[in-house]
């Protein structure tokens, strides 16, 4: 069993329910969606990771491999998010994994009123019926790469959406369509919704490229920005395969270690959000 060091848990209120997202794939945001659930595990927080992308990457990663109730169920209305939670090999994280059934989703829920809120109404639900002893601390929601309607139906869910941006060239295309896109839903579905952070994924310390992205980034965006940055890191790789987070792959490597510091960040944040 892994020792993980205790650097400071947030102090114990709501459940809060961050998205991740970005409509560009590749950018790391479901490895960011699993190590960083288990960084907030491991420091004492309850943490649910809802897969919301049929692609079901991070129920894979997790090693969810008994699928009886999957997000898609909740999202009809089927199965409680409670009844489709999977409990992983890490303490205090448990997963409600994906299928490729969600495609159908959009399709079936047609024009249905109500079909935005769908996840609102099942986290709602589930917090509701939870113990307040043994409540979920953190839903980290891991959204697909487009900005359909399971991914308005995660930013009218959550009380805050954090964005994975890649060092790479065209970091900043597309992040101004999710900008909008947030400050639609804020608008129309859910106004309490605001930018959590940007994380800085996939640094290459030795392209001069990877300084000059985050360089960009920063001014652009400023204290939006996480402190953090996310190495390119061949374990980080790895380690979904082996159906682990990478802090319990490898936890000296340097994605480990930054996934930590990525939480440490997300706490803070939340304690000054709370103090405000």
């Amino acid at each position: 069993m892994i020792s993980f060091p205790r650097f400071g848990s947030s102090q114990k209120g709501k459940t809060r329910v961050i998205a991740l997202a970005n409509q560009k794939g590749g950018v790391g945001k479901t490895t960011t969606a699993i190590n960083l659930g288990t960084a907030l595990a491991a420091v004492g927080e309850k943490v649910l990771i809802i897969d919301l992308d049929p692609q079901g990457n991070a129920s894979t990663g997790l090693g969810a491999d008994d699928r009886s109730a999957s997000t898609f169920d909740v999202m009809s209305g089927t199965t409680s998010l409670a009844d489709a939670r999977f409990v992983t090999n890490v303490p205090r994280l448990s997963i409600a994994p994906a299928t490729i059934d969600l495609m159908a989703f959009e399709r079936e829920s047609g024009m249905e009123s109500g079909r935005h809120y769908r996840l609102r109404d099942a986290i709602s639900a589930m917090i509701a019926a939870e113990d307040p002893d043994d409540r979920t601390d953190y839903v980290l929601i891991d959204c697909p790469p487009s900005l359909n309607l399971l991914t308005v139906n995660a930013l009218a869910a959550a009380d805050a959406v954090l964005v994975p941006l890649q060092c790479e060239f065209f970091a900043l295309e597309g992040l101004a369509q999710l900008l909008s896109t947030v400050e639609e839903i804020r608008g129309r579905l859910n106004p309490k919704l605001h930018i959590h952070g940007v994380v800085l994924t996939m640094y290459d310390q030795r392209t001069a490229l990877s300084d000059q992205v985050v360089d960009d980034v920063r001014r652009v965006l400023g204290d939006k920005v996480y402190s953090t940055v996310i190495p390119r890191n061949v374990r980080v790789a790895e380690s979904p395969s082996h159906g682990k987070p990478v802090l319990l792959y490898d936890y000296r490597c340097a994605g480990s270690q930054a996934y930590i510091k990525l939480a440490s960040e997300v706490i803070e944040r939340e304690k000054r959000m709370r103090a405000a």
